[in-house]
């Protein structure tokens, strides 16, 4: 596939974050395989112009992206706005399944593997940040729809560490057998035991319960039922969220 010429992008501010949105026939996913986007930034800390390797990239290097944290730690307005602006690039990049061909496995695959990415980095950004608005969103639903949202998450968890070292997520999706819907209708497979003697105690207690996750909500449903339950209740959390950041700004002397 060629590179899009950077006229082709459409950007738009969320909250006050930039946000690039590519065309829907442009698979950002494989971006890796042809090379950079065609689209320039400037990073937003030093304000050096850049290439991102990612969509969502906002900063030209690990440095820079640490030194804007330190620097705008406890803002709410701005974690509000980094909250936003996730919620926006997890939805394109699960948004973005049902277009990718099926046919091309390894894009396909580099597909689910990006929106598993997102998915748990905000999962992360809401357990660490506003775990009461988090709680209360999961208690709000009945005892059986908490369970599978909260295995679901926690099994996605687990194919983001599977992923992390170095395994195939291959290994984990049933892309061969009859699907209907195309890349959404993929089937987790059943998991192997990992191996987890390289983790102190805790982490192997931490890594078997997203394990045991994994295998009893994720292994023989489809990709698309999983995402579906994790960004429905993830966009609701974070609305949650940032109202109640925004009512805390408001009420501050």
């Amino acid at each position: 596939m060629a590179l899009v010429s950077e006229a082709r992008y459409r950007f738009q501010r969320v909250s006050g974050a930039p946000v690039v949105t590519a065309l829907a026939e442009i698979d950002v996913a494989s971006a890796g395989e042809q090379g950079p986007v065609a689209d320039t930034r400037a990073c937003e800390q030093c304000g050096t112009v850049f290439v991102p390797l990612r969509e969502h990239a906002r900063f030209c290097g690990v440095t820079c992206r640490a030194a804007w944290n330190r620097e705008h730690l406890g803002d709410p307005a701005v974690e509000a706005s980094a909250l936003q602006w996730s919620v926006t690039a997890m939805s394109e990049a699960t948004g973005r399944l049902p277009a990718v061909r099926a046919c091309d496995r390894p894009r396909a695959l580099a597909a689910i593997g990006e929106a598993v990415w997102w998915v748990t980095m905000v999962d992360a950004t809401l357990v660490r940040h506003h775990r009461e608005v988090y709680d209360a969103v999961l208690a709000a639903d009945g005892a059986t729809e908490r369970r599978r949202t909260e295995q679901s998450l926690a099994g996605l968890r687990f194919a983001r560490n599977w992923i992390g070292r170095g395994a195939g997520l291959d290994e984990l999706i049933d892309s061969e057998g009859p699907a209907r819907g195309g890349v959404p209708g993929w089937a987790w497979k059943s998991a192997p035991r990992p191996e987890l003697g390289h983790l102190l105690s805790r982490g192997q207690a931490w890594e078997m319960a997203r394990y045991r996750a994994y295998q009893a909500e994720l292994a023989g449903r489809t990709v698309g039922e999983t995402f579906r339950r994790a960004v429905t209740f993830l966009t609701l959390t974070s609305a949650d969220a940032a109202s109640t950041t925004v009512l805390s700004t408001d009420t501050r002397p």
